[in-house]
């Protein structure tokens, strides 16, 4: 019998990875505030320049860590008002969150490359206000800037959301807690080594992957060893792509990226586009570490020892539970 078992990771999601319903409920509040007041400036002002905003991120999608205090908001622009270059798209949003919430400071309002960052003073959150260029398409297809390239690329808040909750639907509750998981575990990396990439949109996929492909995931230990053993063992040599708005049809060849992972919304979009063969060996010989913790942990016969491997997994944060 594993010293360190599914209970125990269920409690150290519980109280140390996982975003508590009181914090956000208190955070989406906050948002909702933001998003209430640029609503109603968009219904009395048909010129503002704003068609809609809604919610996105990892909250939106469930998926949140505890310790991030940023969210996101993306605002659907009007493409023929906006200005085309990226810093004047930014400056313009900015001037448009100015009208719609005046009590605001100038420095709570902050320019970014491709967006606009509104803090809230009193809780510290912050909340990234993404401009989509929007052209009248059903679904609330839109258009971000690249924040890599500053060309067009094509999304869709909406169907990114409904592609993750049916996902969870289908799994309730086991799949965003690996999810969690893993960006967690990618937390620690990061810390460890600064060079280590690896994109949450990108962790929310690989679990996608596994889970439509059929992974149990009622037990979290033996899930994340599976989950690093498919990295470990050329998982991601293969092209990793979904069919739920798109036709297979329409899917492009494998190509010679280091690792493709299709955006669901749009085939045209590798997620990990700017991942090169390093950094790809990189998350490999991490994943390797983690599966060889884990799966030593497994048959270890003292407590304290499988701790101690799973901590190289998941932080000097982790305990067995009581």
């Amino acid at each position: 019998m594993p010293q360190i078992e599914h209970g125990d990771l269920v409690a150290f999601g519980e109280d140390k990875v996982n975003l508590k319903k009181a914090e956000v409920d208190d955070q989406r509040k906050q948002v909702n505030g933001l998003r209430d007041r640029i609503e109603a400036k968009i219904a009395v002002s048909p010129g503002y320049g704003f068609v809609k905003a809604l919610h996105a991120g990892s909250v939106a999608k469930g998926t949140a860590l505890r310790s991030v205090n940023d969210r996101d908001l993306a605002v659907y622009v009007k493409a023929q008002q906006a200005p085309e270059d990226t810093p004047g798209l930014v400056e313009w949003v900015r001037d448009r969150v100015v009208e719609a919430y005046p009590a605001l400071h100038d420095d709570q309002i902050i320019t970014n490359t491709h967006c606009v960052t509104v803090r809230f003073a009193a809780s510290g959150l912050e909340v990234d206000v993404v401009p989509v260029l929007f052209e009248g398409e059903a679904n609330d297809v839109g258009y971000l800037i690249n924040k890599h390239t500053g060309e067009r690329l094509k999304t869709s808040v909406r169907q990114h959301l409904d592609f993750i909750r049916s996902r969870k639907k289908a799994h309730p509750k086991h799949l965003a807690q690996l999810i969690r998981f893993s960006k967690w575990w990618a937390r620690q990396q990061k810390k460890r080594d600064g060079d280590f990439k690896c994109k949450s949109f990108m962790l929310e996929m690989l679990w996608v992957h596994l889970a439509d492909g059929g992974l149990t995931l009622n037990n979290y230990a033996e899930a994340l060893e599976q989950f690093f053993a498919f990295i470990v063992n050329g998982g991601l040599d293969e092209q990793i792509a979904f069919t739920d708005f798109h036709p297979a049809s329409d899917l492009p060849a494998r190509g010679s990226a280091p690792i493709q992972i299709l955006d669901p919304v749009n085939f045209d979009n590798n997620v990990a586009e700017h991942y090169e063969a390093g950094d790809r060996n990189r998350l490999v010989a991490a994943a390797q570490e983690a599966f060889d913790a884990i799966s030593t942990a497994y048959y270890e016969p003292a407590k304290g020892q499988a701790v101690e491997l799973w901590q190289d997994v998941l932080g000097t944060g982790f305990k067995a539970a009581a």
